[in-house]
């Protein structure tokens, strides 16, 4: 299907204020085809200006003015940012009820049908950061209630009263709450209105009916389907659908390029989704000065950043200010924290890197663009279920959720993705007939995951190798130093005369994805090697208890015992990938799916990382050639 208005309109060029492109950068793509840059210092009259609506034409601008809205399709506020994927362009005043004023044909209204169900599981639309408690939060089973919004308006008072009154005369009992779309210092102007904000869609889920005025919840409500009465009411929520779906313009905003409306819908409810889980969090704790601002972003809401605090006790106290949790990065969390969180009633979520994370070392000061956020644990704890856990044993994976997972795993092969992406060509290894050829990936040995996952007798690189060489007497070998230790900045490193007696080649600085082409399997204690050597159909052997141990797809050197369920791959990929981290372009610094990272990854100006990654570079060479333990 194509992208919606790929057309230019009319003569003239098409311009936008400095300001407007810097906020939204990926505007052009909204029309395909035609340039929009800011505006020159002589325009033409027949030139255009776009503009939001409400925004200030600039003085002596003699041209059109084509106004932006993005109409019920609001994107989610994450902070200050609101970058919206759908638009609608017209020269007038409300770009909506242009867009309205077109009747749709026949083809139109059965698309609109077949997208109602994709704009009420978006949940789009409506003003960001209302709490959305479902129906039961009203009493009410879903789509039973009888709801009559109240305006909160004293110049709409009267209309008010006389809709109330109508819908008390149709009999039964009429639940009268606060339109959502009001602001919050507006009053109620009924008797016995519920007083509370709440998003459009917990009132759209309850809802029989609906009776309103004219408005942006009204609109909605028609939109999903429910039947809305009152002044001004339009009963054909299809055709409605139809006309706006007919006009709008749709663009996603990390790729900067065109797309559908389904396109634009599914990234609205990924949006939503994690504006909700954001909403949560209330202060991050333990987050080095160099991630805070990616960290902002990635945690951002409605309500804005989370605060930043240096110690439990400043964390505790804003969380409950704030009334959420303290998102703590799990490595460098206070030994206190937990028990006095749990003292003070605070949840405390726990932050990670994910497992795609960036074209770079995050030890040399590149920040992620993927996290994990646990609220049980870290992922990598197997001391007890963590949130990725209890997905990998419950979650159900529908066959078009599988189709993207076997998709994803694809595009990830095809372009050699692993977790740091190091740049660099793997050498190749020397032919070894008849002998397998087992890879050996070294780990940061004061790393959390070696420290909670490794199992005796196996608890550093060294033990690995001698244990991976008494197994297989005759196999070929290979030792690959962790990163974090070859560049300096973290403990684990073998000594030379020992890794060459245990293993048949020792690579320094290899790439990882072109070694695991060139194996057949893996050893490793808790290395997220592993879990990429399953999506090459490596075979892999665990000595201690990563995450993706235990559920039929390695060999387990230490079992789990209350992991029981069987996943094949994709069921692997989908709940590890796709649905459990949280994914951030580096570039907009906006929520964006893993697919779209892996086209960020293969542009090189997005991971350059400053004067900061360079000095920590510097700082890394000379750790490795003074510390112990550290570099090769």
């Amino acid at each position: 299907m194509q992208p919606e208005r790929a057309a230019p309109d009319g003569p003239g060029s098409l311009f936008a204020p400095h300001a407007l492109l810097r906020r939204w950068p990926h505007l052009p793509a909204f029309w395909p085809g035609r340039a929009v840059r800011p505006p020159p210092p002589l325009p033409d009259a027949r030139d255009l200006l776009a503009l939001e609506v409400g925004g200030p034409v600039p003085a002596g601008w003699p041209g059109r003015v084509l106004r932006l809205d993005a109409g019920p399709f609001a994107p989610t506020c994450f902070g200050t940012r609101m970058v919206p994927p759908v638009l609608f362009a017209a020269e007038s005043d409300d770009p909506v009820a242009a867009a309205l004023a077109a009747p749709p044909g026949a083809a139109a209204r059965d698309r609109a049908a077949a997208l109602r169900p994709l704009l009420r599981a978006a949940r789009a639309g409506g003003a960001p950061g209302l709490p959305d408690p479902g129906p039961a939060a009203l009493g009410c089973a879903p789509g039973e209630a009888v709801l009559l919004l109240d305006p909160c308006d004293p110049a709409r008072a009267e209309a008010a009263a006389a809709l109330a009154e109508a819908a008390r005369g149709r009999g039964g009992r009429v639940l009268a709450i606060r339109d959502p779309a009001m602001p919050p210092a507006a009053r109620p102007v009924l008797a016995g209105t519920l007083d509370r904000r709440v998003s459009p869609w917990t009132l759209i889920d309850a809802a029989a009916e609906i009776h309103a005025l004219p408005g942006p919840t009204a609109r909605l409500a028609t939109l999903a389907g429910v039947p809305v009465l009152g002044s001004g009411a339009v009963a054909d929520g299809i055709g409605l659908l139809a006309a706006l779906v007919g006009a709008a313009r749709c663009a996603d905003p990390v790729r900067a390029s065109p797309c559908t409306m389904e396109e634009a819908l599914g990234l609205l409810a990924d949006w939503r989704r994690q504006e909700t889980a954001n909403r949560g969090i209330a202060v991050c704790l333990g987050m080095a000065f160099w991630k805070r601002r990616r960290m902002a972003a990635a945690l951002a809401s409605a309500a804005g950043p989370p605060a930043f605090a240096r110690g439990t006790g400043a964390a505790l106290a804003e969380a409950a200010r704030r009334g959420g949790a303290v998102a703590v990065w799990a490595s460098r969390a206070p030994a206190d924290l937990l028990p006095r969180a749990r003292a003070a009633g605070v949840p405390v979520a726990w932050v990670e890197d994910g497992f795609v994370r960036s074209a770079g070392l995050g030890a040399g000061f590149l920040p992620a663009a993927s996290i994990s956020v646990d609220s049980r644990r870290p992922y990598y704890d197997p001391t007890g279920p963590s949130d990725l856990e209890v997905m990998l044993a419950t979650a159900e994976v529908p066959p078009a959720l599988r189709a993207r997972a076997a998709a994803l795993r694809a595009a990830l092969l095809a372009r050699g993705i692993t977790k740091y992406n190091l740049g660099g060509r793997a050498p190749a290894l020397p032919a070894t007939p008849g002998r397998r050829r087992i890879l050996v990936p070294g780990q940061v040995e004061d790393d959390l995951s070696v420290l909670r996952g490794a199992a005796p007798p196996v608890a550093g690189n060294l033990d690995l190798l001698r244990a991976v060489r008494a197994l297989h007497p005759d196999a070929f070998i290979a030792f690959k130093p962790h990163p974090d230790v070859e560049a300096g900045y973290r403990r684990g490193a073998v000594p030379a005369a020992e890794a060459a007696a245990l293993a048949d080649i020792v690579l320094d600085r290899a790439p990882m994805a072109p070694l695991l082409d060139q194996v057949e399997e893996v050893h490793t204690i808790t290395s997220l090697t592993g879990f990429e050597a399953l999506l090459r159909g490596r075979a892999v052997t665990c000595w201690g208890r990563p995450f993706y141990a235990g559920w039929g797809l390695t060999l387990d050197r230490a079992p789990i015992p209350r992991r029981t369920r069987r996943l094949d791959l994709d069921e692997m990929v989908a709940i590890a990938l796709i649905l459990f981290p949280r994914y951030l372009d580096p570039v907009t610094e906006l929520p964006c799916p893993p697919e779209a990272l892996l086209e960020r990854l293969g542009q090189p100006q997005a991971w350059r990382g400053g004067a900061l990654a360079r000095l920590r570079r510097w700082q890394g060479r000379a750790m490795a050639r003074l510390l112990p333990g550290r570099g090769p």
